[in-house]
């Protein structure tokens, strides 16, 4: 039972601080481009427990991690988001979907630096060495995974960002289905055939430079 409840939170720990944070960086920079909807519901903040999806952030990570389908993913509880408060809404829905990617890569290269840290500190394979190690694979992961180009990702609302008004409507009606879309992807095996070979150019490029460089 310890090296399960251990197993679990080599994965647990980075992975509250991935969805959770980068949940908070994009309410901040919703604050930043006008919307105040945030702040007004107390989630403009970095205390975890405001941001966890008693689902998203602890069920279905869990049931992954028992799985072991070879990724974890995971959300939060979304932030609502007035877009309407926004100067430029075009280019400011563009920039709030930035965030979060963003967020993750920023979290993922400090997770790394901080394994060349403990590599340095003769920790290789330590418990926190694996926790540095998940939270750099975890981020990148969720990363790459928010850029999907399926609504309501991150990535398809960048990409509506780039369309014409009556295109981008049309593909964001695609939002209610886009869940089962990501679960049929994943049911076979399509959605790590896409990701993998991408996480893993990123992993190696990563690692080259902040880790083995």
């Amino acid at each position: 039972m310890g090296d399960i409840i251990r197993a679990i939170t080599i994965y647990a720990i980075p992975l509250i601080f991935a969805i959770t944070l980068a949940e908070a960086a994009r309410g901040f920079v919703a604050h930043k481009l006008g919307d105040r909807t945030a702040m007004m519901l107390g989630r403009l903040t970095l205390n975890p427990a405001k941001h966890i999806d008693p689902i998203g952030t602890i069920l279905v990570p869990l049931l992954l991690i028992a799985a072991n389908p070879g990724f974890v993913v995971g959300w939060p509880k979304p932030i609502p988001v007035n877009e309407s408060q926004f100067v430029n809404p075009k280019r400011d829905s563009i920039l709030l979907a930035l965030a979060r990617p963003l967020a993750n890569l920023l979290m993922g290269i400090l997770w790394v630096i901080t394994a060349r840290l403990l590599l340095g500190f003769g920790l290789l394979d330590s418990y926190w060495w694996k926790v540095a190690i998940a939270g750099f694979t975890l981020n990148i992961f969720l990363m790459v995974f928010n850029l999907l180009p399926i609504p309501p990702m991150d990535g398809s609302r960048i990409i509506a960002g780039f369309l014409p008004a009556r295109w981008a409507i049309a593909y964001q009606r695609l939002e209610p289905y886009g869940f089962f879309i990501v679960l049929g992807l994943i049911a076979f095996g399509l959605l790590q055939v896409v990701l993998l070979p991408v996480i893993s150019v990123v992993l190696e490029l990563l690692g080259r430079l902040f880790l083995f460089g």
